[in-house]
């Protein structure tokens, strides 16, 4: 392994010794601010709750970057302490987003950043593991008007090195279906509620997924139930049932639109109330800086058939893209894991990104 190699390795294993599950993350920041400054300077580093904003690189009149993590993982459970075996490194968050989190610290720490190309910050942010109104990002960017002047921001969210443009947006609506109580042995004498929820579960399933092209970028619509509840006891007819539908929609409507169209389908069937309503992000396949990250070697390029905090940028104007070494398909798993392998890959095409070439936007 490299010398970049064991650093990347031994950054993660530090980090992921940490625990951050979300409403946790006061230690974790408190390491990465003291790890910055020794770097850094405290003066480039401004605290914002259990949150960072870095100033690594200043350049007026650059192009501005932003490279974005956060530091709260979900609760999962594990065997052992944080670990490397063979080509992974188990440990919470290890791929979402600690290895994110790892490429940043170690590219403010190496690269040189009095002849960088670009004006870049760095943001470690809170809470996003949670409901949309709890993420801290969004109060930082309220915050931090300067933000808003940004060229791009990626956000190191674990896609196998896949650069993944825009966002689905995502709404989450709890559908209340009413009925009567009556005892299980004279179900007649009632009416069952989760009977009414069955028919408009038979309903959902009948739709088909509906595919939107944005900038050559084909996002798929889908409307999931997710959570049913109902009943109080074994031998009671239901007489109210509840059920969590989330519906991913593509970029080029408002969540309250989408909200609109997912009443529209339930009609007078039962009681419709949104919980969760988080926008959609354009693609920006056009955008200068986002061209040149996809050549710098990333593993390839799609739409992200997901909701990520590019949506927050994307709403105050700036163009955003999710890329990040972690393994995706370990994220909120147990026992989750990131390939070393693909972290040094991350780290390179980062470097490469910031390099000075000819024909990059940098030039």
């Amino acid at each position: 392994m490299t010398d970049i190699g064991h650093a990347l390795r031994d950054t993660l294993l530090a980090l992921t010794r940490i625990p951050s599950p979300i409403g946790e993350e006061a230690e974790l920041c408190d390491h990465v601010q003291k790890r910055l400054s020794a770097s850094l300077g405290s003066e480039a580093i401004t605290r914002f709750h259990d949150s960072l904003i870095v100033h690594a690189a200043v350049h007026p009149g650059a192009p501005r970057i932003a490279l974005v993590g956060h530091l709260d993982t979900v609760r999962t459970q594990h065997d052992g302490p944080p670990r490397v075996d063979g080509n992974r490194l188990y440990g919470a968050g290890a791929a979402d987003m600690k290895s994110g989190l790892a490429i940043m610290i170690e590219l403010v720490e190496r690269l040189d950043l009095k002849t960088l190309p670009c004006d870049l910050t760095l943001i470690f942010y809170e809470r996003e593991e949670g409901p949309f109104e709890e993420n801290r990002l969004g109060p930082i960017l309220d915050t931090h008007p300067d933000l808003h002047t940004l060229d791009l921001a990626v956000c190191l969210e674990p896609s196998d090195n896949e650069m993944q443009l825009g966002a689905m947006g995502s709404i989450h609506a709890t559908l209340t279906f009413q009925g009567r109580t009556a005892h299980s042995a004279r179900p007649w004498q009632g009416e069952n509620a989760l009977y009414k929820a069955a028919a408009f579960l038979q309903e959902l399933e009948r739709r088909e997924p509906h595919d939107v092209e944005i900038d050559g970028c084909v996002f798929c619509e889908v409307m999931t139930p997710t959570l049913l509840q109902g009943g109080r006891a074994r031998n009671v007819v239901p007489g109210e049932a509840e059920l969590n539908v989330n519906y991913r929609f593509a970029p080029g409507r408002t969540p309250e639109q989408a909200f609109a169209e997912l009443c529209d389908l339930v009609r007078d069937k039962c009681k419709i109330q949104a919980t969760d309503l988080s926008p959609a992000g354009y693609p920006h396949a056009t955008n200068p800086y986002v061209q040149h990250l996809a050549t710098c070697g990333v593993s390839g390029v799609r739409s992200k058939q997901a909701w990520t905090d590019v949506a927050r940028f994307d709403s105050i104007g700036v163009a955003g893209v999710n890329l990040g070494p972690g393994t995706a398909a370990q994220a909120h798993q147990p026992n989750e894991y990131t390939e070393l392998d693909r972290l040094i890959e991350g780290y390179a095409i980062f470097q490469r990104f910031f390099d000075r070439t000819e024909g990059s936007p940098f030039a």
